[in-house]
């Protein structure tokens, strides 16, 4: 990703944008016509208002500011393509995307092309290239990175309604370890933890600031939970006991009749799952996946542990590697990597809220509702997926979602507690 120092070049500015906005195009590839216009459900957007939606923030946040007569290339383009800028208009009603025929999907990918030149043009002048411009530039990418994780998963929900089992990625999938590695607990002692950062080159404003905070010890799990794993929670009734679920889990579990993790089907006493690469057999090995805050956290009480905080997965990972299995490997399914990192294949549930940090500032202007404003009734994850581009993620990343959502690569990680536990 870019760096905002002042020093490289325009031209490395432009290779920086057109990789990130290339990408976008190379995961639709697979689409026909009509998949681009599909909303099966209030959280997924239709694959093209994904693409309409990041080019407009580029031309909203930097070509309407800084190009002296810039007009939009759409009639109603912050009506249409505004997700939540409250503060730029009205924004067009998430849950009716789906019915937006016009403009044409054709017409989206010519207004991409049009951005795309216009921005070139402008990052190709040095004089353009304030530290305002910068760090706006770098905002506008990191958007599109995490369009580019929810492109994957709102295609994958939309094609799963489809009883055809139509086919997304019928690229091989990349060579994986053909068995979990064991889990294997890594204690910590505890005591005052800095977490959160100050860094200068780029985080998003609720990771910052850097700040103290103690932790009692505690263990965490050298590798998520498997889908074998899951099995046998659900083969005990872990899905019919309310002992193992919060109250509002529970309630979740009766109203939308849960059984399993999203996209499990059992058929002749087995179970399979759909995925972007076909339908298949549950493979026990895997990370579990499509799963609940509530699920996570139901599980690990059956388990006879509970999940990490998000400042104790910080602690454990944070002089680990960011490498893994991410989005650039075009699998799309999630897997154990030979090194057990704890960055990709799956998002991992942690126990805690999504909060402001001590003394967060929230930006000034419309960039104030990026993160701050969700920052209600949701929960923390940490550590990417199979879907997450290699360069988006950080150890102190902090991903967000209602405790009831699975339609993303969300998976688990244990922990527990150690004041007092007998190791033997």
């Amino acid at each position: 990703m870019i760096q905002t120092t002042g020093t490289m070049q325009s031209e490395q500015l432009v290779r920086d944008y057109l990789y990130v906005r290339d990408l976008t195009m190379r995961i639709t590839e697979p689409l026909e016509t009509e998949d681009y216009v599909v909303q099966s459900m209030e959280d997924v957007s239709p694959p093209k208002w994904h693409m309409a939606h990041t080019t407009w923030f580029f031309e909203d946040f930097i070509l309407n500011k800084y190009v002296d007569g810039y007009e939009y290339r759409f009639e109603a383009t912050r009506k249409l393509f505004n997700s939540y800028y409250e503060t730029l208009g009205k924004p067009f009603p998430r849950h009716q995307r789906g019915l937006l025929s016009r403009p044409t999907v054709r017409e989206i990918i010519q207004y991409r092309e049009e951005v795309d030149r216009e921005m070139a043009a402008f990052l190709k002048d040095p004089a353009n290239l304030t530290e305002e411009v910068l760090s706006l530039l770098e905002i506008g990418l990191q958007h599109e990175q995490q369009h580019q994780e929810l492109l994957l998963t709102d295609i994958k929900y939309n094609f799963s309604i489809n009883p055809l089992h139509p086919v997304f990625n019928t690229k091989p999938l990349s060579p994986v370890e053909t068995y979990a590695p064991p889990m294997e607990w890594q204690r910590f002692e505890g005591g005052v933890a800095a977490v959160g950062t100050n860094d200068e080159h780029f985080s998003f404003d609720n990771e910052r600031p850097e700040h103290k905070v103690y932790l009692y010890p505690f263990s965490i799990a050298s590798r998520p939970v498997t889908n074998g794993e899951y099995m046998a929670f659900i083969k005990e009734g872990g899905y019919s006991n309310p002992k193992y679920w919060l109250s509002d889990g529970w309630a979740a579990v009766n109203k939308e009749g849960w059984e399993a993790p999203l996209y499990w089907e059992q058929t002749g006493g087995e179970w399979f799952y759909f995925t972007l690469n076909g339908f298949k057999k549950v493979e026990p090995e895997e990370p579990v996946t499509h799963i609940s805050f509530y699920e996570a956290d139901a599980y690990a009480r059956w388990a006879g542990c509970r999940l990490p905080s998000e400042h104790e997965w910080e602690t454990a990972f944070k002089d680990r590697p960011v490498k893994g299995q991410f989005l650039e490997a075009m699998d799309f399914h999630p897997a154990f990597d030979g090194d057990q990192s704890p960055y990709g294949s799956v998002w991992e549930w942690t126990r805690s809220p999504y909060t402001p940090y001590p003394e967060n500032a929230r930006p000034e202007g419309a960039l104030g509702e990026y993160n701050a404003k969700f920052m209600s009734n949701q929960m923390v994850l940490r550590g990417g997926s199979c879907a997450t581009p290699d360069n988006h993620v950080r150890p102190t990343y902090r991903n967000f979602f209602h405790p009831d959502k699975r339609w993303q690569f969300s998976g688990i990680r244990l922990a527990k507690d150690e004041t007092g536990y007998d190791q033997d």
